[in-house]
């Protein structure tokens, strides 16, 4: 309860123009978009560059986030797949998606990380490149972005049915394709 009401008082000071709040906001939440775009890319720079993106964006767009009325992380995991979807667009028509081999995210992570999960997890990344953008995406929202179904249902206009339905077939391809590399 403490936490969401610092996290109020942040963004309301971001609102009245507080370029502390503001650096406060990033530090909160610069790790995790990172890594959000970081996953859907599977390239640093690009993740760097849509990370700076969405930072200007919430910068722009702070003024409209209503307090009282809805969650901050589905907003800002709004813009950022907002961002992500225009990237694409723009840039890769999907054709680069999660492409190149992952670098280390956290340091303490890779210190504990074991030969065999390091290559669990380069291997996962291959995987998931092969997998659709949609499903690839629907999957970073739901377990490295934190949301919940109903979160990631409103961020893209879709029954939350849908949205279980799409995620375990995701979920149930990319077992498939883990279980294939390993025969």
């Amino acid at each position: 309860m403490e936490a969401r009401q610092d996290l109020k008082e942040i963004i309301a000071n971001c609102q009245a123009g507080s370029n502390e709040a503001f650096s406060r906001l990033v530090d909160l939440y610069a790790s995790r978009c990172y890594s959000y775009f970081y996953r859907l890319t599977g390239n640093a720079t690009q993740s760097s560059d849509l990370l700076s993106t969405l930072f200007l964006k919430l910068v722009e767009k702070i003024g409209t986030f209503r307090l009282a009325t809805g969650s901050f992380e589905k907003w800002l995991f709004t813009i950022a797949s907002n961002i992500f979807r225009d990237h694409l667009r723009r840039k890769y028509r999907q054709q680069k998606l999660l492409q190149g081999k992952a670098e280390e995210l956290e340091l303490k992570a890779a210190a504990t990380r074991t030969k065999a999960d390091e290559e669990m997890i380069d291997e996962l990344q291959v995987q998931m490149a092969k997998l659709d953008a949609e499903t690839a995406e629907l999957l970073m929202l739901r377990f490295y972005g934190g949301l919940t179904f109903r979160q990631i249902a409103e961020i893209r206009s879709e029954p939350v049915g849908t949205v279980l339905s799409k995620v375990h077939r995701g979920l149930k391809r990319l077992r498939e394709l883990m279980g294939h590399h390993r025969d």
